[in-house]
Formats: C-alpha cells, sequence, structure tokens
C-alpha cells in the first residue's frame, strides 16, 4: 500500500544506534531522533533543511525552529506532538492521515509550518477538510449577512438605504425588533386567513345570497378582504424592496406568496363585469378553482418555519432515496394488481374487472390503508394480497431511514451554523471592546508616567464598568501585550494570542 518502506524510529538513550547522520528533534516536550536519508525524500520541508543548518550560525538557525542547543545539537519545536505524528508519516509513508480528533483546520496550519503542501494529504482526510473549509466559508458567509442586516452598507445611496431598511424589515425577522414584530404580524394573519377559509365552508355560518345559493358569511368576507390586504402590502414592499426583481419573482415561496393573492383579485375582477358573466359555467368553474388556490396560502408558514425549510432541504437532498421508493411502489403496483386480476376474474362476484383498475387495489394495499372498497375474494387472491402488503412494509422502510438521516443532518447543520454566526459576532464585538480598553490603556498610560500611575489600573478606572477578565494584567518582562492596533483574522489567533 504504501510506497516507501518505514524505517524503524530510534531511541532517545541511543538503544538502537546508526551510523547515518541524525537529527534530534524536540516536539513539544517530546523527543525523536530522526535520520538524514529519510527526511531528504522530501528536500523542500522544514525537517529536511535541519540536515544541514548546524554548521549555520545560531541566528539562521533559529529561523527554522524555536530554540536549539549547540551541546547536544537538539532543535526545540513549540508545536503539537500528536499533529507531529501524523507530520512524520510523510516521510515513512509518503503520504499523510489525520488521526482522530485532530481540528483538520490547525491541522493544516501545522503543515503550512513544516512546509508541506495540503496535496499530500490522503483523499479521504482531503474530503474532510474540504467539508469543513465549506462549514467554514457558510458561517463566514451567514456572519457578512448579519452584520449587513445589522448595519447596512455604509457606501449606499438614500435610496439604496432606504430600500436595504424595507427589506430587512420584510425579509430579515432577526434584524430588528419591528422585523421580528412584523413576522409575528404576518404569521398570525396567514393563521387567520386559513381558519377563516375552513370556518366559510361550514353551512351553518353561510347565507344564501339573492338566488338562494349559499355564499360566505359577510363578516368572514371582510377579514378575508383584511388578511388579503397585508398579504398584498408584504408582497408589495418585499418587491419593491428586492434587490433582484427577476429572482424575487422566480423564487418558489414568492410564488406560493403570489398564488395566494392573486384568486381573490381575479375574482374580484370577474365579480365586477356583472351578474351575465358570473352566470358563465366556464367562469363559474374558473371561480371556483381560484378559491381551491387559497389553500396555498398554508405554505406561507414555510417563510416563518425554520423547520418546515429544514424539511424542504432535506427532500430535496433525499431525491435518490424518494425515487427508489417510488420504484419500488412503482414496480410493486404493477406486479400485484396484475397478480390480483388474473387470481379473481374468474369469480363471479370478482371486484377486479382490469388491470389498471386494479392498481388502485394495489396502492391502498402496499401502503397498509385498505379501504376495503376493492378486496380480493379468492384464496389465492388473499394470499397474493397478504404477499403484496407485506413488501410494501417493507419496500417503504427501506429508504425511509436515510432521508430520516437527511433531515438530522441539515436541521444539526443549521442549529451549528447559526450558533457558530451568534458566537462569532460575540468575538468581534468583544474584540471591538478589547480595542478600546487597551487603547484607553495606552492614553492613560503616557497621561500618568509622571505621576508614577499604573496603566492596568488606567484600564479600570476608564471602563470599570465594562473591564474584561480576558485580558490579562502584564506579570513580568516576558508577557506579551496588545497594542491598541492588534487585529485578529480569526477565532483561533485571538486564543493563541490571549493564551500565550
Amino acid at each position: 500500500m504504501w510506497g516507501i518502506q518505514r524505517s524503524r524510529y530510534a531511541d532517545c538513550n541511543g538503544s538502537e544506534a546508526s551510523e547515518e547522520t541524525e537529527v534530534v528533534v524536540n516536539i513539544g516536550g517530546v523527543k525523536q531522533v530522526l535520520y538524514a536519508d529519510v527526511l531528504g525524500r522530501f528536500p523542500e520541508t522544514r525537517l529536511a533543511e535541519l540536515v544541514s543548518c548546524s554548521l549555520q550560525a545560531p541566528e539562521e538557525i533559529l529561523t527554522l525552529c524555536d530554540d536549539y542547543d549547540s551541546e547536544t545539537g537538539e532543535f526545540y519545536f513549540d508545536r503539537d506532538p500528536e499533529a507531529f505524528k501524523c507530520i512524520i508519516e510523510l516521510y515513512y509513508y509518503g503520504e499523510i492521515h489525520m488521526k482522530r480528533g485532530i481540528c483538520p483546520i490547525c491541522f493544516l496550519k501545522e503543515m503550512e509550518y513544516w512546509r508541506i503542501g495540503a496535496d499530500c494529504l490522503d483523499d479521504c482526510c482531503k474530503c474532510h477538510l474540504k467539508e469543513v473549509q465549506d462549514e467554514l466559508a457558510e458561517i463566514a458567509e451567514k456572519v457578512r449577512t448579519i452584520l449587513v442586516d445589522r448595519e447596512g452598507d455604509p457606501h449606499a445611496g438614500g435610496w439604496q438605504r432606504f430600500q436595504a431598511c424595507v427589506w430587512r424589515l420584510m425579509e430579515k425577522p432577526e434584524s430588528s425588533l419591528p422585523a421580528h414584530i412584523i413576522a409575528i404580524v404576518s404569521f398570525v394573519f396567514i393563521l387567520i386567513s386559513s381558519v377563516v377559509m375552513c370556518v366559510g365552508t361550514i353551512p351553518d355560518l353561510q347565507v344564501e345570497d339573492a338566488e338562494g345559493a349559499l355564499t360566505e358569511h359577510p363578516t368572514l368576507e371582510m377579514i378575508e378582504t383584511v388578511c388579503i390586504g397585508w398579504f398584498t402590502i408584504e408582497y408589495v414592499l418585499r418587491l419593491v424592496s428586492s434587490p433582484n426583481k427577476i429572482k424575487f419573482m422566480l423564487a418558489f415561496m414568492n410564488i406560493i406568496d403570489f398564488m395566494a393573492i392573486m384568486p381573490f383579485y381575479v375574482v374580484l375582477v370577474l365579480t365586477s363585469f356583472g351578474a351575465g358573466v358570473m352566470e358563465l359555467a366556464n367562469v363559474q368553474q374558473a371561480v371556483q378553482a381560484l378559491r381551491i388556490m387559497r389553500i396555498a396560502r398554508i405554505f406561507k408558514l414555510a417563510r416563518h418555519s425554520s423547520g418546515l425549510q429544514t424539511l424542504t432541504s432535506a427532500l430535496k437532498s433525499s431525491f435518490k432515496e424518494l425515487g427508489l421508493l417510488l420504484m419500488y411502489m412503482g414496480v410493486g403496483v404493477f406486479l400485484f394488481s396484475a397478480l390480483g386480476y388474473t387470481m379473481e376474474q374468474n369469480h363471479p362476484d370478482t371486484l377486479f374487472t382490469s388491470i389498471p383498475q386494479s392498481f388502485w387495489w394495489a396502492v391502498i394495499t402496499m401502503t397498509t390503508v385498505g379501504y376495503g372498497d376493492v378486496y380480493p375474494k379468492t384464496t389465492l387472491g388473499r394470499c397474493n394480497a397478504a404477499i403484496s402488503f407485506l413488501c410494501g412494509v417493507i419496500a417503504i422502510a427501506l429508504p425511509i431511514h436515510p432521508i430520516i438521516n437527511n433531515f438530522v443532518l441539515f436541521y444539526n447543520k443549521q442549529q451549528v451554523l447559526e450558533t457558530a454566526a451568534k458566537h462569532e459576532i460575540e468575538l468581534m464585538a468583544l474584540r471591538s471592546c478589547q480595542a478600546e480598553l487597551l487603547g484607553c490603556a495606552h492614553s492613560a498610560h503616557r497621561l500618568s508616567c509622571g505621576s508614577g500611575e499604573d496603566a492596568t489600573g488606567a484600564v479600570h478606572a476608564c471602563h470599570s464598568d465594562t473591564f474584561l477578565p480576558l485580558l490579562r494584567e502584564p506579570r513580568g518582562p516576558g508577557v506579551r501585550s496588545a497594542s491598541a492596533d492588534t487585529s485578529f483574522e480569526s477565532t483561533a489567533e485571538a486564543a493563541d494570542f490571549f493564551s500565550s
């Protein structure tokens, strides 16, 4: 499997001697002896340069390691010894595998430190690294979106700022308290409209018109009109404030919103033409179909429910499993309906008049619904029915588990992204406060140099109510301190800075 035969490690106590050139390294307190011929297999790496650096000046040697003992010839590295176990496998095996429990991003930085390219990773580890990088990119994009929603674009003009403000108000409930209130109001209107649509079909609550036909109660029609008015205003504001009008109109949820309000205005236009137009049979059927289309407004709940959005995403990613389910059911329906028709056609009171008519029986039998309107009357037909619903249970159960797994993965990923984005924003706020505190400390230190006042005490004096224990007080000349313009590119960098 491996292209290079692995050599044996040498003990630090010299139990296994070698005449080859030895390189002694100390990785985080763990000593290890390496050989020049092994390290020379990858001459561009940092470890390979240690072979010939012992003859160089001490200043040049320290550019390759953290410290060097000239008496013992030992190179010191303040790195993770567990990650180094994976790094050293490159020289013996020709490729690197990340061990379980090591952060892929941190390991990639370790590889960069040892001057090893990412192409040395095995394919399985590359896939894992790619997943983590994609997840971090999604977190960064979510953080950027949240910051834009909160602060807006500072370079935008007056109309663009107003447009973005309306867009955040109507489309981003988490951006502000008014936007959250509007989302709640929209959710209430959706529920009211759906309830009114259902209650309006109760005969006891309907009234007779001039021709004696039952119609909806005027009060319910008024409530329906108010709800449609709110949906219309909401749709128009979102359309006007949308940065991309075409993309907005072609989005699935926006098509649902348009279908929820369109039937009301079409019926209103047809009614305005007079009774002569409304008496046409085709027009009456069109009006009835448009009224039925009002049920589309229930899908508007998906806009305000992360659970429904996660379910939609899980179903999109489960098209293969759903296709397998439909294929299993299709084959079973065709097979058992044909067998049922063949076994039942000689019975005088048979209910299986044709194979297409038997499809209905096969569907309700394989799905274990069993309405009882069509059933076999012969012994062979009943055996066929028993086998059909047993096979139906198996066919339905097989693809269900992957679909459930996809839903759980999408839901957990959504929760992780939201939590990570909130933590990243909180960390950015902490960095901003730290920069202000450190800037105040430097200013107070310059002002108090003549009076002997301590700079750390100035931090407490300037911001006694907002002092952060994350900022450690200096305890000696070797302790590192952040400057006022200190900035960090990532959470790990900030943690490394303050932990040191």
